[in-house]
């Protein structure tokens, strides 16, 4: 085996097996599974993924062996993972790992199923794979460090690799192919913020992008097609151009030993993760100190650099998927309306009380926050009452994070809503997809967890 880091996380993806990998990480794998399953069926009406639908039905078969859940048909597993990559990942409320900075859930899940589908592969293979392409999901994001992300939307360029992974894994890759297949995935790496300033489409682009270019590199590798063997550290390589902190010792942390998959966050509030913190810590202190929303004159959440980077361009948002990056309206709505739900925003904009707390909230450099950032998520807030008072809130785990998790018992309640609020799936069909996730490790093939659109009309 060569001896460089890239070539190390590519051995590991290719050689780990489900026997392998610890019994509660595998639980945990099935918990992401319901939750990003539930942020596809979420998706499923807005108009960005319906454009990636469309375009998925004028270049791909309108069937084959792996689901569109949204349609609820078949396709190819390179179009059926990429319109279920770009489905579960516009709500803003699948999972995210802090220390990357990274959503592995919404690139990770759809090559994986869409491959194990069509390879006929086992409920143990499939979750095996999904272990591997966020293991090594998340080390590549990692790996490209801070600097990465303020301009790379990380989901988008690591989640090329994470696929790639999951994918090889469902096919059997040999270590080298899948070198070979981190090579093909890591060249076609993309993603940047730029979109945010606009309110732009891109960020389903990216997810969608994504898991189709590293199912392709995975492939690919197996038919024997080459990809450069240090994609990752290499003279010209992803670090190379993509960042300036970036650590090769992360891209092999402890490798089957710590197992990050563990670590990853779900989402409570249905916006941007780095507004979470300060909705925590705004709803402690509202709490604590008996505080109605007109009571309060002004707010300052107190964020790391990267908050400012994602949220400082949205100034005023001018679509519901934007204003989840607006920090003042999702602290409006948790003043206001004690929750920044899915249905909370799809009345947001045009709510003037909505708009004038937003207008009321600032956000400040925090040393304290700036340094705990991407290993912990610290909230802060700072609020200023009418009647002259200056309170604080804080909170050192927001909700749903490894520390402060969600049961299952919540994630089931979290999915059944998500799934009523997309109207693509019933809450019998939905209860029998938890049932299929929970027994998935005793599959002898990948689900199929909706029944075609023609079978339901019949």
């Amino acid at each position: 085996m060569d001896a460089h880091p890239g070539a190390q996380l590519a051995h590991f993806a290719a050689q780990l097996r489900f026997d392998d990998i610890p019994a509660p990480v595998v639980r945990r794998a099935e918990d992401l599974m319901l939750d990003w399953l539930a942020s596809v069926l979420a998706g499923a009406g807005a108009r960005a993924v319906l454009a990636v639908e469309r375009f998925a039905q004028a270049m791909g078969p309108r069937d084959g062996p792996a689901q569109v859940l949204i349609a609820r048909r078949g396709s190819s597993p390179l179009f059926a993972a990429m319109v279920n990559a770009a489905a579960s990942h516009v709500v803003e409320q699948d999972d995210v790992h802090n220390g990357s900075v990274f959503h592995p859930g919404t690139v990770v899940f759809p090559p994986a199923l869409a491959a194990a589908q069509a390879e006929g592969a086992s409920g143990r293979e499939l979750l095996a794979a999904v272990v591997a392409g966020y293991e090594a999901g998340i080390r590549v994001g990692e790996f490209l460090g801070r600097s990465h992300y303020k301009v790379f939307h990380t989901t988008g360029t690591a989640g090329a690799l994470a696929a790639a992974a999951a994918t090889g894994r469902v096919l059997k890759l040999s270590a080298p192919q899948m070198n070979h297949a981190f090579g093909s995935a890591g060249t076609q790496a993309a993603g940047l913020w730029e979109f945010l300033r606009d309110g732009a489409d891109s960020k389903q682009l990216h997810t969608a992008h994504a898991a189709a270019a590293g199912l392709a590199a995975a492939y690919l590798a197996r038919e024997g097609f080459t990809g450069a063997q240090r994609i990752l550290d290499g003279a010209q390589g992803l670090a190379a151009g993509m960042s300036r902190d970036a650590d090769p010792a992360r891209l092999t942390d402890r490798l089957g030993g710590r197992w990050a998959l563990a670590e990853t966050s779900f989402k409570y509030h249905a916006s941007c993760r780095h507004t979470h913190p300060a909705a925590d810590a705004l709803q402690q202190a509202m709490a604590d100190h008996g505080l109605a929303a007109d009571s309060i004159a002004r707010v300052v959440a107190h964020v790391h650099q990267g908050a400012l980077d994602v949220l400082g361009p949205v100034v005023e948002p001018r679509t519901v998927h934007q204003s989840k990056f607006s920090m003042g309206t999702v602290l409006a709505l948790v003043a206001l309306r004690h929750s920044a739900s899915l249905a909370e925003f799809e009345t947001a904009l045009d709510d003037r009380a909505v708009a004038a707390f937003r207008d009321r909230v600032t956000m400040q450099l925090d040393p304290e926050v700036d340094a705990a950032y991407p290993a912990r998520w610290i909230g802060k807030v700072t609020l200023h009452t009418i009647d002259g008072r200056t309170l604080h809130g804080r909170v050192d785990e927001p909700r749903g994070d490894p520390g402060n998790t969600l049961s299952r018992a919540e994630l089931e309640d979290k999915a059944y809503r998500l799934a009523g609020f997309g109207g693509v799936a019933t809450r019998a069909e939905m209860a029998a997809a938890i049932d299929a996730i929970w027994s998935l490790a005793a599959a002898a093939q990948a689900p199929r967890f909706l029944a075609p659109a023609a079978a339901t009309s019949a």
